[in-house]
């Protein structure tokens, strides 16, 4: 995946003039916003603003927002549409075309990826937790939310990584692959030593995957959780914590007071 950059992004917020014609494949996309894609965003789809302009919902690395495309067909415009009394003309539209079907798409890799389950497999809530076994807060996160899981109230589901110290993929690998892991994470949560071994290639090749979808989220922290909490109007949002959560934070979390 090419990783585009926020500083280039800073630079891109003023106007992007792109000398060739856009193509006359009524699908493909016009030029200047090509382009924008060519330097690494992606493109969710279009819409259209009472003020006649094109629009284009983006993102890239985990940061959504809005292209706007010029009558002339000739320009792109990264930014935000304001009207005359201030007003951010752009949420409505972010939220509609790029995070509900983003957070959609995140969800679904968050489930596909490699995991340990933590708790009831009929629990009413299930959260996604990035945990690396040299993680001491990952540790104090499974400990704090021991009454959620041991009522049933909650499933956490470990997505384990390697990237805090140069055993953390081995020892990632090691609890993935052990004949228990969930037994094998307990343990450790639990505070016994499990000494990193060799695994199958296809255990290290999970790992491997987890990393990388931990990078492709922009997070930088663990444990960091990510739960599903519905709008008022009627959408599913991911809601993330990097890191330790506070005490209002992990009740949020959880869904309620600890049972």
């Amino acid at each position: 995946m090419h990783h585009f950059s926020l500083t280039r992004l800073s630079s891109l917020l003023l106007l992007t003039t792109i000398a060739s014609a856009a193509t006359s494949v009524a699908d493909e996309l016009p030029a200047p916003v090509q382009a924008l894609a060519n330097q690494g965003l992606t493109i969710h789809g279009q819409f259209e603003t009472p003020e006649g302009i094109r629009g284009y919902g983006a993102s890239v690395q985990g940061q959504d927002m809005a292209i706007y495309l010029t009558p002339d067909g000739e320009h792109a415009i990264v930014g935000t549409l304001m009207d005359s009394q201030g007003n951010d003309l752009t949420e409505a539209h972010l939220d509609e075309h790029v995070r509900v079907p983003l957070e959609a798409q995140t969800w679904q890799s968050l489930e596909e990826s490699h995991w340990i389950q933590d708790g009831d497999a009929d629990a009413p809530r299930v959260i996604y937790t990035f945990t690396d076994g040299n993680c001491p807060y990952c540790r104090q996160l499974w400990q704090q939310t021991r009454p959620w899981v041991d009522a049933g109230d909650v499933q956490l589901r470990h997505i384990m990584v390697g990237i805090l110290a140069p055993n953390s993929p081995a020892l990632a690998a090691t609890i993935l692959g052990a004949d228990d892991p969930a037994s094998a994470l307990h343990r450790h949560s639990e505070g016994e030593s499990v000494e990193a071994s060799a695994q199958p290639r296809d255990i290290e090749e999970q790992v491997y995957t987890n990393n990388q979808l931990f990078e492709e989220l922009g997070l930088y922290a663990t444990p960091t959780s990510a739960f599903q909490r519905e709008t008022d109007d009627g959408h599913l949002r991911i809601d993330r914590i990097q890191g330790l959560p506070t005490e209002q934070r992990l009740i949020e979390m959880m869904g309620g007071e600890a049972p």
